[in-house]
């Protein structure tokens, strides 16, 4: 199994060689409440840490997802655009998407306990 780190937008990374998978937290997916759409970035697309690479809706709620590291969007959980609650069911172990990185940069990256402390 590999490492996961968090980002303070409240995604994570779960890093596996030179591909990571990334997703929302529970805390964000406590925040947003019954998630109803998702809007999942393109396979081949090139991303860049910290921009949008898509977004989440709910019933009280909208949010942009960023992106934790820099990347090419190698494959895209297809599961989520016909049931997106799934992401209200298990986010810590629901991928959105996974990403080829360029590099492993964790600079502004948390482990999970410090992730958990600044959510208090």
């Amino acid at each position: 199994m590999g490492t996961k780190w968090y980002s303070s937008s409240d995604e994570w990374i779960l890093v596996e060689v030179d591909q990571v998978s990334v997703g929302i937290t529970q805390y964000a997916a406590d925040q947003l409440g019954d998630i109803v759409f998702i809007d999942l970035p393109s396979i081949g697309q090139r991303i860049e840490k910290e921009g949008i690479f898509g977004a989440v809706e709910s019933v009280k709620a909208a949010a942009d997802l960023y992106a934790p590291l820099s990347g090419e969007v190698t494959s895209v959980n297809q599961a989520l655009l016909d049931t997106p609650e799934l992401l209200n069911q298990d986010p810590e172990h629901t991928f959105i998407m996974t990403l080829k990185i360029d590099q492993l940069d964790i600079d502004g990256l948390m482990d999970e306990s410090t992730y958990l402390a600044s959510k208090k």
